[in-house]
């Protein structure tokens, strides 16, 4: 029998759920066994039998297919013939082939990978019953966030352990390409989908049509990324909304009574992946994913990667959740089978939804202690970490305050109960030895050491050394900040204004959460609310008091404000330093690749003379994402007509929300304009 646990008081809101280790029964039976036993699954009560062939057909003769089919030949002046077997190559590059042999394959090869790389791997049972529940009533569409090529791998693995009917999973193009795993992945259940499909009509019309198919048949549970992205920060991504609007459509359009959607929130105490990601996110080219690639990156299996959570949410009702939201009738005006272009209020509907999904996901997510340490350990200079180190003991206190106050927020975490507090950061430390290290009573961060370097490294490279290690910290960090992001913006929003106004202070919040809505996700619409919680939750902490028009910080409540302002603070300063290299050295015109690296070198040179603090103005992910802002905010225009990514910046505009930012700008001067936007 597995092993079971439920979470004593140190570990929060995840007590409500009984977890349980499916490897603990792998390690101690034959593989083999496991791998060949009968897998008896029950499906969808209405789905007919339905072969892999027999969905391909009814894609292709599609009566929506037939129809985009028609236009575009017309449109191209191809013949019919041609445009159909177009889509017949389309079709054959996207689509799974599910076989039970290679399904079997997969688990025992799977079964050897995680034995040798996880500790435990715990799964909330009531979730699994619930989902087991759900894919015999409705079709279901399995939503996991993505943080390690093993997401992919890990949910048929665990269904398949339980004789739950197996998804099919979307995956990006260049995993078929690798030879022989590719083929493997796909008679697995994965269907392909490219990057990038633009204005491709076509392939936009196969693609919708193969997914809206399996709904509409319940084929079988359809698993996909709403984030699009692995993330590489560790932090949720914002949603895309291609895959989204096609998995709802078939709802909309009353092709089906109901869809489900089964948020899961997948949490590790270590990523595989984590060096790559952060030499990733500093400019160093992804590899191309290929068989070769993946042979040789087999020695990760030496890692101990210590335990992954897998927590099934509740099944969402799309029925219950767009009651109210959507009018459907909108649908009945046009047959069916011909393609329609969604409203505004449908792309609300779906944009609302995609982002409930990440936030569903995030609470869910199991916190590890390590996740805490990281987060505290980047609020120390870098060169206290690499030169002083922190005291041990100070550390432990440090950190059993921030789970006391992460325990507050609602958070749950991995906290292991029988072993002592000491003995549980010691073992996280040892876990994460490429990152921290401790010596005689201090905690150290690791830099790459090259003793056969002939030549002295030079101070840009000693930054790029120092970042490697600060990026794999933040990553960890992030996967806490769901928790503390609301209150965070409130105390930031404090610190800037300087003022205990309620209606200046919410102005502000609006104006971070705009800036930053691209670093964190937040409901759309949804402002309000986030206020609210961010307000109830400082008081419940005893870090302010609330009256009807001010937010008072408390005599006690100065050490969580200080530390939830800091949580933001590599942020805020990123984020200056590009407002600062576009107002006054970008040319008016640019393009990304010359922005990140250039922007790169300024915050390079910042960091050198003193003047900037945080390594973490260097990821090209928040360089990004300033950008992105900056459009948001009508700073910065990219401009339609390029075909290089150019970017027209106002610099005054840019100046404006820099000083906004640092409180230059009091709060009565935004309240003009209800977003916050210039």
């Amino acid at each position: 029998m597995a092993s079971t646990y439920r979470d004593s008081d140190r570990t929060g809101r995840a007590s409500e759920e009984e977890f349980v280790d499916i490897l603990e029964e792998r390690r101690c039976s034959s593989d083999l066994g496991f791998a060949l036993r009968t897998f008896n699954p029950q499906p969808y009560q209405r789905a007919s039998p339905f072969s892999t062939a027999d969905l391909n057909k009814a894609v292709l003769e599609s009566q929506y297919l037939r129809y985009v089919a028609k236009e575009i030949a017309m449109e191209t002046g191809s013949s019919l013939e041609e445009v159909r077997e177009e889509a017949y190559g389309i079709l054959d590059e996207i689509s799974q082939n599910m076989q039970l042999g290679f399904i079997r394959l997969l688990g025992y090869t799977l079964t050897k990978v995680f034995k040798r790389l996880f500790t435990c791997i715990y799964v909330n049972m009531e979730g699994l019953n619930r989902l087991q529940q759900a894919i015999q009533e409705t079709p279901v569409i399995l939503m996991p966030n993505h943080r390690s090529y093993v997401d992919f791998l890990i949910i048929s693995y665990i269904l398949f352990t339980y004789d739950i009917p197996l998804p099919v999973v979307a995956a990006g193009i260049p995993l078929a390409g690798m030879k022989m795993v590719g083929e493997i992945l796909r008679r697995s259940g994965a269907f392909f989908v490219r990057r990038a499909i633009g204005s491709d009509k076509l392939y936009w019309a196969v693609l919708s049509e193969y997914v809206k198919t399996i709904v509409r048949k319940g084929y079988a549970p359809l698993e996909f990324y709403v984030e699009g992205l692995r993330s590489r920060t560790l932090k949720s991504l914002t949603p895309k909304l291609g895959m989204m609007q096609m998995v709802l459509e078939p709802y909309f359009k009353g092709e089906v009574f109901d869809i489900t959607l089964v948020p899961i929130s997948i949490s590790y105490d270590q990523v595989v992946e984590e060096s790559l990601l952060a030499h990733e996110l500093l400019g160093v080219p992804k590899p191309k994913e290929s068989t070769m690639g993946l042979l040789k990156a087999s020695k990760v299996l030496q890692k101990n990667c210590g335990t992954m959570h897998v927590n099934f949410g509740h099944p969402l009702s799309v029925r219950q959740l767009c009651q109210d939201k959507i009018n459907r009738c909108q649908y009945n005006l046009a047959p069916r089978d011909l393609p329609q272009t969604p409203n505004a209020e449908v792309k609300a509907c779906v944009s609302w939804l995609a982002h409930l999904m990440v936030r569903l996901q995030e609470q869910g997510s199991v916190v590890s202690p390590w996740s805490l340490m990281a987060c505290l350990l980047l609020q120390a200079p870098v060169a206290v970490l690499t030169e002083e180190g922190l005291p041990w003991q100070q550390f432990i206190e440090k950190t059993l305050w921030l789970r006391k106050l992460a325990l507050d927020f609602g958070a749950s975490l991995n906290w292991p109960g029988k072993a002592s507090d000491s003995d549980v950061m010691s073992s996280t430390v040892a876990l994460h030895c490429s990152v921290v290290h401790l010596k005689a009573g201090r905690v150290y961060l690791v830099q790459d050491e090259e003793p056969q370097r002939k030549h002295p490294i030079s101070p840009e490279q000693g930054v790029m050394s120092a970042a490697v290690a600060v990026l794999m910290l933040a990553s960890y960090r992030n996967q806490a900040l769901h928790i503390f992001v609301r209150p965070a913006l409130l105390a930031t929003a404090m610190h800037i204004t300087k003022s205990t106004q309620r209606d200046e202070l919410f102005t502000v919040f609006g104006f971070l959460q705009e800036l930053f809505s691209y670093e964190f996700i937040f409901i759309p619409d949804n402002m309000s609310q986030d206020f609210e919680e961010a307000c109830f939750l400082l008081k419940k902490c005893g870090a302010v008091h609330i009256t009807q028009n001010e937010v008072i910080p408390s005599d006690t409540g100065l050490e969580v404000l200080s530390f939830l302002q800091a949580l933001l603070q590599p942020f805020t300063d990123s984020y200056q330093v590009a407002f600062r290299y576009l107002s006054e050295d970008a040319v008016p015109v640019f393009t990304e690749k010359q922005f990140l690296p250039d922007l790169r070198d300024q915050a390079t040179k910042l960091i050198l003379s003193g003047e900037l603090h945080t390594h973490e103005a260097l990821s090209s992910d928040t360089q990004k994402n300033v950008l992105s802002a900056l459009q948001r905010l009508e700073a910065v225009t990219k401009l339609r007509a390029s075909n290089q990514n150019e970017y027209k910046v106002n610099k005054a505009a840019v100046r404006r929300i820099g000083d906004i930012l640092s409180g230059k700008i009091p709060p009565q001067n935004l309240q003009t304009t209800p977003d916050a936007r210039l």
